[in-house]
């Protein structure tokens, strides 16, 4: 508790600005911010915040000074303002809270608190007084279902504020702030410290309730819960779920409760498609063999985890040193002397290799009587060279088959890269022969035999595989299925009159659900960080690389250098002054298709509209939910970033958790639910970020009817679209043609 000695003072500010302020600030600009904070004081005038932060702009309007500077120097000037904003609240508030201890004495204190030091009339409405006993406004009242709602039907009942219920009852040597009382009415149950408790024994003495009455409550309260299956989870498990819960679902039947967790796990959580159901299981299997060049190859694993991860090795001396030879081999500029390549590997198509070929190798190492089934190979054992004999594929593709129940592209992918790796003249592994010197016989796949033939003759061994690769290849073609519909999750957007629009319930959503900043500025902050990606995922329809790597350049710094962009392969969120809006600068280095015809090695460029409120939660993200989410990790330099935590290594997204975000977001936003009523669109499931370019190119084919213009949505070709991503059918052809052709008859 703060002391008489440790008000602040007119001494204090003055001593504080020629101190830190005076090296940043001229004579002039010192004298203009010490008389508005002197000011402020003298009149109990709080400084103007947004959230928990200054208002620089406001404060720069106010002061007539640079708004850039006042920014720049925000560490400096924002304590001295915290500094007057706590003692204005300390001395208005609790001056005399150890004297009401009497009516009369409360009284004094109110006619006392009118009036400044120097006898002046204090501005506003003065508060109302403090009685003993409020004579209640009703007589009557329903019983309240929890103890939140008993503390602030009651004080409503009495004609007063939660506020004044606390300068009536709370004393100082209590040690309960403003803050804790304000949040008692928004508990479902009753403190229990013994201060609390003497605190509430004052509230039911002053409204003349029985004695213990808000205990009472409180037990009802508990009697109505029952034990469910949320007790038996995980507190990770149990945030997943709870916000997908309505807010009585511990008083609903135990027959209720399972049938609504049932129905949260299937659609929200895990996606009712078969594909998802697929995945969540093989999920629970996990194998691989982990590179230490590959992505994520440190990551720890926790402790609930750590049974998912038991067929999970780490990849020996040998093979991991062949997968650095391959990665050299494809991703160097210049390939080595004496070897010949057909084309490269950028880093995002390099660490998918290392993944496949991770998952590749895992399954021979996993052990045999495993839930994966593996072919129990020691790891090793295991090296490149052992993918130039046919059997090796066989049994691969048949263990895929078995898995999964039918082939997929994957297996096509998989046998078109072992050949390519043994093509004459450019194929790695034909190029190097040594890695036969590695190969071991392995029972029921490689003989001794067959390691002595594949020595004596490499380019032989090559040559076989090769023929067997495009032999299997067309064998799976002709019985390949899709497994996984990217249409499926999305389907009710698609098959809407106006997808985009669809799709855009989903921000308006977002907006109406905001959290209250001033309460939650970090639940604030994760709101508008999934407004925006939605938002600017509209807008331009990127893909999730280009869209996670996108820089920030704050209104006045200077854009970084197109050069520099392209060397970094990145775009930029940045403020155009030629065009007055956000522009959105890429090069076209920096997409997947970079030399696709729509760029014609020309950069990127959009500007951003000011729509739907856009331009103001891009202020407000830059100004201050972005910084609350970074926390105390270092600044990525990323215009969108993950919530840190003191943990956290870096704030910036990677490939998976920036597709996590995005999910996130429709599983709270977008799915509708019927049991609290909460979502934008019904039938809707968990989706990631790739699918908004779904929903751009068939709005657009509904609407013109042209590829062309389709392909101008997501940067891509005609071909492309029509192949990946519009969902164009025959009523939707046949719908644009009649409306052409209706034109007649109307004009008749």
């Amino acid at each position: 508790m703060k002391t008489s000695q440790s008000v602040l003072t007119q001494q204090m500010i003055e001593a504080y600005c020629d101190k830190r302020l005076a090296k940043s600030f001229s004579e002039d600009e010192l004298v203009v911010i010490r008389g508005h904070l002197i000011g402020l004081l003298e009149r109990s005038e709080y400084p103007i915040y947004r959230g928990s932060r200054l208002d620089v702009r406001a404060l720069a309007d106010t002061l007539c000074l640079d708004s850039h500077r006042l920014k720049a120097e925000r560490s400096n000037i924002q304590p001295i303002f915290d500094a007057v904003s706590r003692s204005i609240t300390e001395f208005a508030l609790r001056p005399e809270a150890g004297q009401r201890n009497s009516r009369h004495e409360g009284c004094d204190h109110q006619i006392k608190s009118l009036h400044h030091k120097d006898g002046r009339r204090r501005r506003g409405k003065p508060p109302p007084p403090i009685v003993e006993f409020p004579e209640p406004l009703e007589t009557t009242w329903v019983e309240p279902s929890n103890f939140g709602a008993a503390l602030r039907a009651h004080s409503k009942r009495h004609g007063e504020s939660i506020y004044h219920l606390f300068n009536a009852v709370v004393r100082t040597d209590d040690g309960i702030k403003r803050s804790t009382f304000v949040g008692w009415g928004r508990r479902n149950s009753a403190p229990t410290s013994a201060t609390s408790q003497d605190i509430l024994r004052r509230i039911e003495r002053r409204y003349r309730l029985p004695n213990g009455y808000f205990s009472s409550v409180d037990r009802a309260a508990a009697d109505t819960t029952t034990h469910c299956e949320l007790d038996d989870l995980t507190p990770a498990e149990r945030r997943r779920l709870v916000w997908h819960l309505p807010d009585d679902f511990r008083r609903r039947p135990r027959a209720e409760q399972d049938e609504i967790l049932a129905w949260v796990r299937e659609v929200i959580i895990s996606g009712s498609t078969e594909y998802r159901r697929y995945q969540a299981a093989a999920i629970r299997q996990r194998y691989a063999v982990r590179f230490k060049c590959g992505p994520g190859s440190q990551r720890k694993v926790s402790g609930s985890r750590s049974s998912d991860t038991s067929y999970v090795v780490d990849a020996p001396k040998h093979l991991n040193d062949e997968m650095l030879e391959l990665l050299r081999f494809k991703t160097s500029t210049f390939a080595t002397f004496g070897q010949q390549r057909n084309g490269v590997w950028g880093a995002e198509t390099a660490s998918q290799k290392v993944e496949h070929f991770g998952l590749f190798f895992g399954a021979f190492a996993a052990p045999v009587s495993s839930d994966v089934q593996g072919f129990g190979v020691d790891p090793n054992v295991l090296t490149f060279a052992m993918m130039v004999f046919p059997k090796v594929w066989d049994w691969y593709l048949q263990w895929r088959e078995r898995r999964r129940g039918f082939f997929t592209a994957w297996e096509i992918d998989m046998l078109t890269l072992a050949s390519a790796l043994c093509r004459e003249e450019t194929g790695w592994l034909r190029q190097c022969a040594h890695l036969s010197n590695s190969l071991r016989e392995i029972d029921g796949l490689i003989t001794k035999t067959e390691i002595v033939d594949a020595q004596a003759d490499w380019s032989a061994a090559c040559d076989r595989l090769v023929k067997h690769a495009r032999t299997r290849k067309k064998e799976v073609e002709r019985v390949v299925k899709i497994h996984r519909d990217p249409f499926e999750p999305i389907m009710t957007v698609l098959e809407a009159p106006s997808p985009v629009g669809e799709y855009r319930k989903i921000t308006e959503e977002i907006l109406h659900r905001m959290p209250d900043e001033k309460r939650h500025p970090r639940a604030a902050a994760e709101a508008v960080r999934a407004f925006l990606l939605l938002r600017i995922g509209l807008h331009t329809g990127l893909r999730q690389k280009n869209l996670r790597e996108l820089l920030l350049c704050k209104p006045g710094d200077q854009p970084t250098s197109e050069r520099k962009l392209e060397n970094a392969k990145r775009g930029e969120l940045r403020w155009s002054t030629r065009e007055g809006g956000c522009e959105i600068f890429i090069p076209s280095v920096a997409f997947k298709n970079a030399h696709s015809s729509f760029f014609g090695s020309k950069p990127f460029r959009l500007i951003l509209p000011d729509l739907g409120q856009l331009y103001d939660f891009i202020d407000a993200w830059n100004d201050r939910h972005r910084s609350r989410l970074l926390g105390p990790a270092s600044d990525p330099g990323t215009f969108f970033v993950k919530t840190a935590k003191i943990t956290s290594a870096n704030a910036e997204y990677s490939q998976n958790t920036f597709f996590e975000a995005w999910r996130t977001a429709i599983q709270r936003y977008g799915i509708f639910n019927p049991w609290t009523g909460r979502g934008a669109i019904k039938g809707l499931l968990p989706h990631g970020p790739h699918n908004v370019r779904d929903v751009l190119a068939t709005h657009i084919l509904k609407q013109t009817g042209s590829y062309e213009q389709a392909s101008y949505a997501i940067q891509d070709t005609p071909e492309v679209v029509a192949k990946h991503y519009g969902r164009f059918l025959p009523q939707d052809k046949a719908e644009i043609a009649a409306r052409i052709l209706n034109q007649v008859w109307d004009a008749a």
